[in-house]
């Protein structure tokens, strides 16, 4: 009986480790949030706790007909899905375009960049220019760049977008729609997404 006991407490604390959360998801430790160097580049921790938990990156039930592998980018509710099979999907928080700014469809991933360069679209410059902003035509990639630590650049079947999903140091617009359309990530979580998602992958923009 007591070796029962044991085996039971034993249990209980491996599940409340792994990050079990109701409804049945499995949500990654604050770990996952912290410091880390990238070729070069130190990203800060995100201080996750100040982020609505449900935008952590987690393993959530989700029924699709989707192959696994695919993206799909629930605008509306500010999640990121990518397909695991089986009925789940690893969700990500995102944040999402501002009003105007939208884009739905289906595309796939034509490239993928790490620490990308962002060169501003000519309407961005002299919308923000009218507005009392001057931004910079173009930015090497870096911890500052509107870009992030990552970028996935969607293709349709008249080429590319313009929009991508990417990282930014910005933890306090998850869950918001801020951008001028492209889906960003937490840095540490595009860097996540951009090792599962190979090129070729769809995307699906809801």
């Amino acid at each position: 009986m007591r070796a029962k006991s044991i085996l039971i407490v034993v249990f209980a604390g491996m599940v409340a480790f792994s990050g079990c959360t109701a409804g049945g998801a499995l949500q990654s430790s604050p770990l996952a949030y912290g410091g880390l160097t990238d070729a070069g580049f130190r990203i800060p921790p995100v201080p996750i706790y100040k982020v609505d938990q449900k935008f952590h990156r987690q393993t959530v039930p989700y029924a699709t007909d989707e192959a696994p592998g695919t993206i799909i980018v629930d605008t509306g509710a500010k999640f990121l899905y990518y397909v695991l099979g089986d009925g789940q999907a690893l969700r990500y928080g995102i944040g999402v375009g501002k009003a105007g700014f939208e884009w739905h469809g289906t595309a796939h991933v034509a490239r993928k960049r790490e620490w990308p360069d962002w060169s501003a679209p000519s309407q961005m410059i002299v919308r923000e220019r009218n507005r009392g902003h001057i931004i910079p035509a173009h930015m090497e990639g870096g911890l500052m760049n509107p870009l992030g630590a990552r970028a996935l650049y969607l293709f349709n079947d008249k080429g590319d977008t313009g929009y991508r999903l990417h990282g930014s140091p910005e933890w306090w617009s998850i869950g918001k729609a801020v951008s001028a359309g492209c889906i960003r990530l937490m840095n540490q979580d595009i860097i996540d997404l951009y090792d599962r998602a190979p090129i070729g992958t769809k995307v699906i923009v809801i």
